[in-house]
């Protein structure tokens, strides 16, 4: 058996396999002797059928079953001696397999990459402080008192805040416009629900009035149809409704859960759940900035074939809906999502990497907490708690997360970190 491989970009291999004709007839004699002495043919004894039978009647099988074994046997042959990191599955580009002219092929493949890190204590990381202030406490209960607002209908003209009930049709010309009618729809003003200008519209109208007005929809409005066209909406007002704020008092904290009734009680309450909050979205940015760092510091080649992979892995929730729609394939934004995918896998390798030089190994008290976090949010914590011991491939998930996040402590206690104040709100935003 002959190999030979070629280098033909950064990552991809070429593999090249030939086979004299001689070995594959030696392969395919034995294997035919060793069959004679198993089958069955009608006329004969077993093992007693001639040989030129047996291979009349399974010689072209038998040969398929070799070159077949082969290939792969030349694959992993020219994985070893070559000592190839494979990354995916080799694809036979050509190949000959005629009786009498022996076998040759050719496999392209890609390798993972070879990664020299830059120096960790080169990375320069800006780590987010923060804290619950009383402010951020004051602006959560508001929003609190916002979930259980009421309304009440008023006879005056509409004001900002106000909900109103109407009905509406949008026109192109004389024409009605596709999926632009709706009826006894409930409208806030200022919550931007609609298209731009439209709540604007509604400022200052009452119950009775029916309203007309030109509006444009968006350049990327969801339906292309529509997009940056002008229509003409007309409105009829049904209702106007004003919000009305609850007090915290002792009925309103019994609502979330506060069985005493106790405002303060309440209020600690709302603050650890806020820290609590805090400390994941800190954990989360933190994390994502190491990672942006680690990113920039070390660019390398990915192989085409994980990025495939990752690509399908984020899709995969997607291909049900994708299965009943194909068309929306085309709406999703494939070359963000290849990005992303590309990104995601250049980390892994780089993590991978990190942890390999470092040694650095899952803790197994991190990993029972971890579970055990997972756990809290189930009626039966002990019993999510066993289910995952009991499930290799999902409690190696864990462990993955967790060896994970000791790979980015590392990298912290090692490289450059400078502070920055952030906003509660703005961190609880981006890591919501």
């Amino acid at each position: 058996m002959q190999i030979s491989v070629e280098t033909t970009s950064d990552l991809g291999r070429k593999i090249t396999v030939q086979v004299p004709e001689e070995k594959i007839q030696e392969e395919v004699s034995a294997r035919l002797k060793s069959l004679a002495q198993r089958v069955k043919v009608a006329g004969f004894r077993p093992g007693k059928v001639p040989a030129y039978i047996i291979r009349q009647r399974f010689g072209k099988q038998v040969r398929e079953e070799v070159i077949y074994d082969l290939i792969g046997a030349g694959l992993t042959e020219a994985v070893k001696e070559y000592a190839l990191r494979v990354a995916g599955e080799p694809k036979i580009t050509s190949q000959e397999t005629a009786e009498g002219k022996g076998l040759a092929f050719e496999a392209q493949l890609e390798v993972y990459p070879e990664i020299q890190l830059a120096p960790v204590e080169t990375l320069e990381i800006i780590q987010p402080v923060c804290e619950v202030t009383e402010a951020d406490l004051q602006d959560m209960l508001q929003r609190l008192r916002e979930q259980k607002k009421t309304w009440h209908e008023v006879n005056r003209p509409a004001q900002a805040g106000d909900r109103l009930t109407i009905t509406f049709a949008a026109f192109a010309g004389d024409r009605p416009v596709a999926e632009g009618r709706a009826e006894h729809l409930a409208v806030e003003l200022g919550a931007g629900k609609m298209i731009p200008g439209f709540e604007d519209n509604l400022l200052g109208s009452k119950a009775g009035d029916h309203l007309q007005f030109e509006l444009s929809f968006p350049q990327d409005y969801h339906s292309k149809e529509l997009a940056g066209k002008t229509a003409r909406f007309e409105v009829d007002v049904e209702k106007v409704e004003e919000g009305r704020l609850p007090e915290i008092d002792s009925e309103f904290v019994k609502g979330y859960g506060i069985e005493s009734g106790d405002v303060e009680e309440f209020q600690r309450e709302v603050r650890a759940n806020m820290e609590r909050q805090l400390r994941r979205a800190l954990k989360e940015e933190t994390k994502a900035r190491v990672l942006d760092a680690l990113h920039q510091r070390n660019p390398i080649a990915v192989p085409e074939a994980l990025v495939r992979q990752e690509s399908q892995r984020v899709l995969a929730p997607l291909a049900k809906a994708l299965k009943q729609t194909p068309e929306a394939l085309n709406q999703l934004p494939m070359e963000s999502i290849k990005e992303n995918a590309k990104r995601r896998v250049a980390l892994g390798l780089l993590l991978a990497e990190i942890i390999k030089a470092n040694e650095i190994k899952s803790d197994p008290e991190r990993i029972r907490q971890a579970v055990e976090d997972v756990a809290e949010n189930y009626e039966d914590p002990d019993q999510v708690v066993n289910w995952y011991y009991a499930h290799p491939e999902q409690l190696a998930q864990v462990e993955n997360q967790v060896l994970e996040e000791q790979a980015v402590e590392w990298i912290l206690k090692q490289a450059k970190v400078s502070t920055e104040p952030v906003s509660f709100q703005e961190l609880i935003q981006k890591h919501r």
